[in-house]
């Protein structure tokens, strides 16, 4: 297994900045500000299913040599089926695909594992919760999106911290090991309220690449997130 990937789904609270608030023109640099926190969350974005756009494969595929930390990929694109398993292929620990984009989830996630990463399945803040229950037993992550997707800075909608504790209840119901993520709005005012209603993976961008201390602002998050964090 190499640096990047992930062993089996570990218990959290796990602090995973996001790249989009970071620095594109040193972006090595900004990993390496990063290295105590647990992953390095990418968000790849196609300016179709979102109205934004970033990095895509050549980058991801660069970073995973570089990296001693797992990425965790978002795909934010269309025809995930088609593009997803090259991320994976590209030494992603994580690839999380959009449920709303999906044509055949339950075999993308079983491609996605068969290539050795951690297949994961996504929601908009509106998506129900209903959308991605049967795939609960055929991934390792549900990522609820806490802001729209596509730009990061959002503020954080209170509104999808039910959807947070459902998903969880429905993964402690079913007795699975399932990573529940955060992505959007995460800081030190919000964590906490996230850990309480059921994530153990917390994506931070601004609250991480803007802090003067990088090292020190994960730390704290980290610190804040296990006050309220339930281990599975």
């Amino acid at each position: 297994m190499s640096p990047g990937r992930l062993a089996c789904p570990s218990v959290g609270p796990l602090i995973a900045p996001s790249l989009l608030s970071s620095d594109f023109a040193n972006l090595q640099a900004e990993v390496e500000r990063i290295t105590g926190a647990d992953w390095v969350h990418v968000d790849v974005m196609d300016n179709h299913f979102v109205p934004n756009l970033t990095i895509g494969l050549p980058v991801v595929e660069a970073l995973a040599k570089r990296s001693s930390l797992p990425l965790d990929c978002h795909l934010m694109i269309e025809e995930p089926d088609r593009w997803a398993p090259d991320y994976a292929e590209a030494g992603a620990g994580t690839v999380t695909f959009h449920v709303e984009a999906a044509a055949a989830p339950v075999r993308l996630a079983r491609e996605l594992r068969r290539l050795g990463a951690h297949p994961g399945i996504a929601m908009n803040p509106t998506t129900p919760v209903d959308e991605v229950e049967n795939m609960l037993g055929e991934v390792d992550l549900v990522l609820v999106m806490t802001v729209e997707p596509g730009f990061g800075g959002q503020p954080f909608l209170e509104l999808c911290l039910p959807k947070v504790h459902r998903v969880r209840e429905l993964v402690s119901r079913a007795g699975l090991q399932v990573w529940v993520e955060v992505d959007g709005g995460v800081s030190e005012e919000t964590i906490e309220r996230c850990a309480e209603a059921g994530a153990d993976v917390f994506v931070a961008g601004t609250a991480v690449f803007g802090a003067e201390d990088a090292a020190t602002a994960i730390a704290e998050l980290r610190t804040l997130a296990g006050r309220s964090h339930s281990p599975r």
